[in-house]
């Protein structure tokens, strides 16, 4: 079953209350297994950078299905690097995006941007915990 709406509001709604308790302000991306937009949330006074680097983010890991921040040690590599270049550059491979699963199959990612790589992180598994 696809990512709902709904299912991805929710999500982000998750990753924006962990923000709040960190007290950084962020953009957060939630898009499907083929790195398409589903929501996006940017907070108030978020950095505008935030918003290429959430979805980014979120693409890259939805495309591997793993934590974005796993790919950067590889992201050089001819492989990784020529499916980015493939996709069309939009794929960030830094720390900041998780993958949503349901039932042990990528549905998603939800990528964050605004705080350090691991505020990101955690911001993004705050809000995939949601579904």
């Amino acid at each position: 079953m696809a990512l709902t709406l709904e299912e991805a509001n929710r999500i982000a709604d998750g990753a924006i209350a962990k923000a709040k308790d960190l007290t950084i302000r962020i953009s957060v991306a939630v898009c499907d297994a083929g790195g398409r937009l589903v929501a996006f949330q940017r907070m108030n006074d978020a950095i505008w950078a935030s918003v290429y680097g959430s979805q980014g983010k979120a693409i890259a890991s939805a495309a591997f299905g793993r934590a974005s921040g796993e790919l950067a040690e590889r992201a050089h590599h001819p492989t990784p690097a020529g499916i980015a270049a493939a996709e069309g550059g939009h794929m960030i491979m830094g720390q900041g995006a998780v993958p949503i699963l349901r039932d042990g199959t990528v549905v998603g990612a939800c990528g964050v941007g605004g705080g350090t790589a691991q505020q990101d992180e955690d911001c993004a598994r705050a809000g995939a915990a949601k579904l």
